[in-house]
């Protein structure tokens, strides 16, 4: 699916409603180890989500359990009163009971008390964007999606994703609702759900990679390494640049705890990816 080498798509419309920087943050890795509790350093973090925004990041994804609810909090403290075009996103439907520790409960009573709770926390009346985090095999998904109809009809949310689905899964909930986002597991040496990515693509559906490079093949490592070395850039950079290039409706949300690594993040957008590299990514990316 890459594109030959035109110029990135610097935003992408979320429903057609919400225009965002296809270059977002994530704020999982703002809370403390395990995504467990505050931050061993909470100024940084504040000054992390000031500069991100500061950066131009007008989409940042959250989710309740990340902390749990800390790095929710956060966010309030760091930008609220928010700025008129930020989009913030978050999750509901999974559990924490410890440090790296997650469990699903997609249940209507839980996702009315994660929902309600994260609307306190975010200081919203409204969340411009709800994510099921994961669907709950001990639940039907039919409970959970006429639950977040339910609260869309309400207004308490404005639009609705999904994470870690199938094309299937997906088909199956816009019976409910209008699917907006897709927040899967993605990056160019995992491209297991590159199915959902096409459906998604082609259906306006913005896809959201979560763990942009897992890092697992030294021979994938070997070829950002060496292209990565061409721009002066580090291998997270040109991996972040491949998903820009590879479809416009992809949203990136890379996560950090730190400014300075958040600056580099941010300047993936500006890597300009010659068609040469992105057909050597490729190859190397479609190899099992």
């Amino acid at each position: 699916m890459t594109m030959n080498n035109m110029k990135i798509k610097k935003t992408f419309s979320i429903n057609g409603e919400m225009t965002v920087n296809r270059l977002g943050f994530g704020a999982m890795r703002i809370t403390g180890k395990g995504v467990w509790g505050q931050p061993e350093n909470k100024s940084e973090a504040l000054k992390v989500l000031k500069q991100s925004v500061e950066l131009g990041v007008n989409f940042i994804d959250t989710a309740d359990s990340y902390g749990p609810h800390v790095s929710e909090e956060l966010i309030a403290e760091a930008l609220h009163p928010y700025p008129k075009d930020l989009v913030i996103g978050t999750k509901g439907g999974l559990l924490r009971s410890g440090p790296n520790e997650w469990s699903g409960d997609a249940s209507p009573a839980h996702l009315k008390e994660a929902l309600e709770g994260s609307l306190k926390r975010l200081k919203l009346d409204a969340i411009d964007l709800y994510q099921l985090h994961r669907i709950d095999p001990k639940v039907p998904a039919e409970k959970t999606f006429e639950f977040l109809k339910q609260v869309q009809t309400e207004g308490k949310i404005k639009h609705i994703g999904l994470s870690e689905v199938s094309v299937e899964d997906i088909k199956k909930a816009q019976q409910y609702f209008n699917v907006v986002s897709v927040q899967n597991m993605y990056s160019v040496d995992n491209r297991k759900w590159e199915a959902v990515l096409e459906y998604c693509n082609h259906n306006k559906i913005a896809f959201i990679p979560w763990y942009p490079l897992s890092a697992g093949n030294i021979e994938k490592v070997e070829v950002l390494g060496k292209i990565a070395k061409q721009y002066n850039s580090s291998i997270h950079q040109i991996a972040l640049s491949w998903l820009l290039h590879h479809a416009n409706n992809i949203l990136l949300i890379p996560g950090t705890s730190s400014v300075k690594h958040l600056e580099e993040n941010m300047k993936s957008a500006s890597i300009q990816l010659t068609d040469t590299d992105l057909k050597e990514l490729e190859q190397i990316s479609l190899k099992k």
